[in-house]
């Protein structure tokens, strides 16, 4: 099965946080990290604007040394609270869109859409809906890379910074990549591009035409996952499912747009039989079920019911579905997508119901 993963990452992410509460911070170097005290200060950059990086500025560099390239910048220090409510939030917005979702930091995140859409330019659609969702509601910009595999995708996320988009297919990644610094890939330093230099390979297209024999020789189990790498052959999954995880969720968009009732009704039962393996596998309760429903145009309604208990009932949860989505039923418009999102989650219900029944033996 074709693969689609995104990986989102947020643009200059805490820079940019401070620039969207201080508009007058917009088109100045902004260089958030340790007072520089005049030159004289100790300690390094979090992360710094584009107008800074034009400086040479980056994340990590001595934040003495910046200010000898850039002593006209505006210098803050990190307030981790405003930044770390913020993070939450887009998270929130990304993880709405699959099951298949693993947040790396405050300001990364993957998404597995293979389930979700059936190619490449409806996994670009759902990657520009949550770009303009993180813009309106959050105020920040965030780059997004679909490819095949988790190491493009995020290679591809980084092409065209700000507020990017790039989609790397199993027909074009090579040809995209084939004259790219080999620093593009994860894992090559400036230290390890030496090596790698010494033996002739300095593009991404010299991995890919290196027999992978050779870079084992030369590299070892580093040069192994270095060409599968550029060859587009990271297997490695998105996780499924986090502990802090807010909803579990699950859409599919129609090959043809329809109004098709058994159709529509055929889906929806696919996907709740899938949500509730999942709700089984890691012992989930929940209170709140939505319906999502698209029509053609991209026209999107949500549709939720709380109840008085947590449940763990795939029946319940498809008569539920089927009453809120009776709202739509004389609506002419021809559906695209169906999903059905669970909240209100409960977790860890068997550890608990087995301290429970130990207390009540003792």
């Amino acid at each position: 099965m074709k693969r689609l993963i995104l990986h989102c990452d947020l643009d200059c992410f805490f820079a940019a946080v401070e620039i969207r509460d201080n508009p007058e911070l917009r088109g100045k170097p902004v260089i958030i990290g340790a007072d520089p005290k005049e030159g004289k200060g100790r300690g390094v950059i979090s992360t710094c604007s584009y107008e800074a990086r034009e400086f040479g500025l980056h994340s990590g560099m001595p934040i003495s040394q910046a200010f000898q390239r850039c002593p006209n910048g505006i210098y803050l220090k990190p307030n981790f609270n405003k930044y770390n409510l913020a993070s939450s939030q887009v998270m929130e917005i990304v993880e709405n869109y699959s099951q298949n979702f693993q947040q790396v930091g405050s300001d990364e995140a993957y998404l597995d859409l293979s389930d979700i859409c059936i190619n490449f330019n409806e996994a670009k659609e759902v990657a520009k809906e949550i770009q303009s969702k993180i813009r309106n509601n959050v105020g920040i910009t965030i780059s997004v890379g679909i490819a095949p595999t988790k190491s493009l995708a995020k290679i591809a996320s980084d092409f065209k910074k700000p507020n990017g988009l790039t989609v790397f297919t199993p027909d074009n990644f090579k040809f995209l990549l084939k004259d790219k610094n080999i620093t593009c890939i994860p894992g090559i330093g400036k230290k390890t591009k030496i090596k790698f230099v010494k033996k002739g390979i300095k593009t991404i297209g010299d991995i890919i035409k290196t027999p992978l024999a050779d870079m084992i020789t030369f590299f070892g189990k580093h040069g192994d996952w270095i060409w599968k790498v550029a060859n587009g052959l990271d297997n490695r999954k998105v996780m499924e499912f986090h502990a802090s995880r807010k909803s579990i969720s699950a859409e599919r968009t129609f090959s043809t747009d329809t109004i098709d009732f058994n159709e529509i009704l055929s889906k929806i039962t696919e996907i709740n039989k899938k949500i509730y393996r999942t709700v089984i596998k890691h012992h989930i309760t929940y209170k709140t079920i939505s319906l999502k429903i698209r029509f053609k145009g991209f026209q999107t309604y949500t549709r939720s019911k709380t109840l008085n208990y947590y449940i763990q009932d795939e029946h319940k949860v498809l008569k539920v579905i089927l009453d809120l989505f009776k709202e739509f039923s004389n609506n002419k418009k021809k559906v695209r997508l169906v999903g059905i999102k669970l909240s209100n989650l409960e977790k860890n219900i068997r550890t608990r119901q087995k301290f429970i029944l130990n207390y009540i033996y003792v």
